[in-house]
């Protein structure tokens, strides 16, 4: 494997965390958070998220390639990104924190519709896809939680 190779991997894994035995998937989520926690400001982390969705789809179908499996559980940089999105305009609160985390595993377990057709995608739309959707929805009821708790 050359050098080109192991960064796509690397990234794809978020530095080995995608080989961490037993929930990878859940692991990748943790880490997520703590750039939710850590990101500061709105707009800092707008760009994060961005930018972690734009890095995802760049490597996500080229780590299935070389790891030899459709969406390999090694690749959680998509979980990186579904977080990300799931804590998008959300108060960085305890309480919201630990909801939010819940509900986007949720909803990247259940794949709900459109996400079940996107898993099914080949390469980085495939694998990217449906933690998107899943941020999204996790998102969705975080926003009608704000709204109905009345907390900005």
């Amino acid at each position: 494997m050359n050098l080109k190779d192991k960064i796509i991997i690397g990234l794809a894994s978020l530095f080995g965390i995608g080989f961490i035995p037993g929930c990878p998937g859940t692991a990748g989520s943790l880490f997520g958070l703590l750039f939710v926690w850590l990101a500061g400001n709105q707009a800092l982390f707008f760009l994060i998220t961005l930018f972690s969705c734009f890095l995802a789809f760049l490597v996500a179908g080229k780590a299935e390639k070389l790891l030899g499996q459709k969406d390999s559980k090694q690749i959680v940089i998509d979980e990186l990104a579904g977080i990300l999105v799931t804590f998008l305009f959300v108060p960085k609160i305890f309480s919201f924190l630990v909801v939010g985390f819940f509900l986007f595993r949720l909803f990247d377990i259940i794949k709900v519709f459109p996400a079940n057709k996107l898993e099914k995608k080949k390469g980085s739309l495939g694998i990217v896809g449906d933690d998107l959707i899943a941020g999204v929805y996790a998102n969705l009821v975080l926003q009608f939680l704000r709204l109905a708790l009345n907390i900005s």
